[in-house]
């Protein structure tokens, strides 16, 4: 068994090189940060089992770190070291979800208990920490986007726990391309995977669908008939535009997911079920919530890890691999063309796609059928967008939201210098959401900080 891997985040590097040498002395593989930054993009590379961090800290203290990878990494052991500690502190800490809080100068024993109870505690929950860097998990996402580059090293790493993952995105963006690649990085990659649209299946059939039904249970049942549950069995269900479930069909999967067991219609005895749940939406799901279309209860159940796909307009440099790569798939079917015109590049580039991937494919194929030459020219692609075009002189909504609530956290930070309490105390919200809306826009308090000064 490989040796226990353990971040250790400190900004004082003397006692940083001190707790290092004594982990190493202790079997434990060691990697060092010397701030929260520095830790999350450790992360993002490689997943310890267990983090151990500084409370006190310049920029992002402690506490900071340990809300922004419980956002990012819910599984993750955090230990808590600190000079300054009390037993209101420690006691926070824990009631958030911090591993251990263990005060300056502390006993080198009870560190090293510490982290060993935490690797126990990863390995339990099922967690593996392969090294292995191979992409074939990822092979048919197309990109070289910086932010899906970043969502993807966080979705493997999801893959290796058995947590519920909500994906939430545009129409579009390939969501289930995502989720069939969440599958093919965890243990149940050798199982199925089985993806359904929640509202392709009509409320009166929705027993039947997802927990089967025996012989006889109603008419028409000829035979038994394994539902969705039972197909997806060792492996990933995949229950795509979850946020258009009804409420009493929400009640209804709750009840599954609580007592990780299905009676198919008709029968008498329940069984068991052992499948991994990934959801995706187009809806904001926390307003459904506040607006009661939405089981809080199921809502908490469904997103444990919190996954959110760019759309197109965000990852521009990725349209010309996609639209080659299309281009390429089509290549059987239509013999020509073979690329397209620079011209042609450069108006793809500055579409406004409100349809995201799918129709910058479905405008591909547009080009490749009707153009017979070598190369697409900018013409065709033209003509692709308007007969693809919907009303494009207003930004889409989603698109809107997202500039407005990027301004409003720039104007915050501006405000406060940087100060995420005061930020979030401003904006009415916790600092772990404040965290979560900064890193949702690649947003970095320290640097308002040092406009500061």
């Amino acid at each position: 068994m490989n040796a226990p891997r353990v971040l250790v985040v400190d900004d004082d590097e003397g006692l940083l090189k001190l707790i290092s040498i004594r982990l190493r002395r202790s079997q434990f593989e060691v990697a060092t940060a010397v701030n929260g930054n520095e830790a999350l993009a450790s992360l993002s590379q490689s997943l310890p089992h267990v983090v151990v961090t500084d409370l006190q800290m310049d920029g992002m203290d402690g506490m900071a770190l340990f809300e922004a990878i419980k956002s990012r990494f819910p599984l993750l052991p955090v230990i808590v070291l600190t000079a300054h500690g009390t037993i209101p502190d420690a006691v926070t800490a824990t009631q958030q979800g911090v591993f251990a809080f263990l005060t300056k100068p502390f006993n080198g024993d009870a560190l090293i208990g510490s982290i060993q109870d935490a690797v126990e505690l990863s390995r339990d929950a099922g967690i593996q920490f392969s090294s292995a860097s191979s992409d074939e998990w990822r092979e048919d996402i197309v990109t070289r986007n910086a932010e899906m580059e970043e969502l993807l090293a966080e979705a493997k790493m999801a893959a290796r726990s058995e947590a519920s993952i909500l994906i939430q995105c545009d129409s579009g963006t390939g969501k289930e391309l995502l989720a069939k690649a969440i599958h093919k990085a965890s243990r149940r990659c050798e199982a199925a995977f089985v993806g359904v649209n929640c509202t392709a299946i009509p409320e009166a059939l929705f027993e039947s669908e997802f927990f089967g039904h025996v012989k006889g249970a109603f008419s028409g049942a000829t035979a038994n008939r394994q539902g969705l549950f039972e197909n997806a069995s060792g492996g990933t269900l995949f229950l795509d535009e979850i946020g258009d479930m009804s409420l009493e069909l929400q009640s209804k999967l709750l009840r599954v997911l609580e007592e990780r067991e299905v009676r198919p219609v008709g029968a008498n005895q329940a069984i068991p079920i052992d499948v991994r749940i990934i959801c995706a939406t187009h809806q904001n799901l926390e307003e459904a919530v506040a607006e009661r279309r939405f089981r809080e209860d199921l809502y908490y159940r469904l997103n444990v890890v919190f996954l959110e796909i760019p759309p197109l307009s965000r990852r521009r440099e990725d349209i010309p691999l996609l639209a080659n790569t299309f281009l390429e798939s089509l290549k059987k079917e239509t013999g020509t063309p073979r690329g397209f015109a620079p011209e042609a590049i450069k108006s793809l580039m500055t579409a406004q796609w409100p349809g995201n991937i799918r129709q910058l494919r479905n405008v591909v194929e547009q080009c490749a059928v009707l153009c017979k030459a070598p190369l697409i020219s900018e013409s065709f692609v033209q003509r692709a967008l308007r007969n693809n075009a919907n009303d494009n002189s207003v930004m889409p909504f989603a698109e809107a939201r997202d500039e407005f609530e990027r301004d409003y956290l720039i104007e915050l930070l501006r405000m406060t210098c940087g100060n995420v309490t005061r930020a979030a105390k401003l904006a009415r919200r916790n600092r772990s959401e404040f965290y979560k809306l900064l890193n949702k826009h690649r947003l970095e308090a320290l640097q308002f900080r040092q406009l500061a000064n």
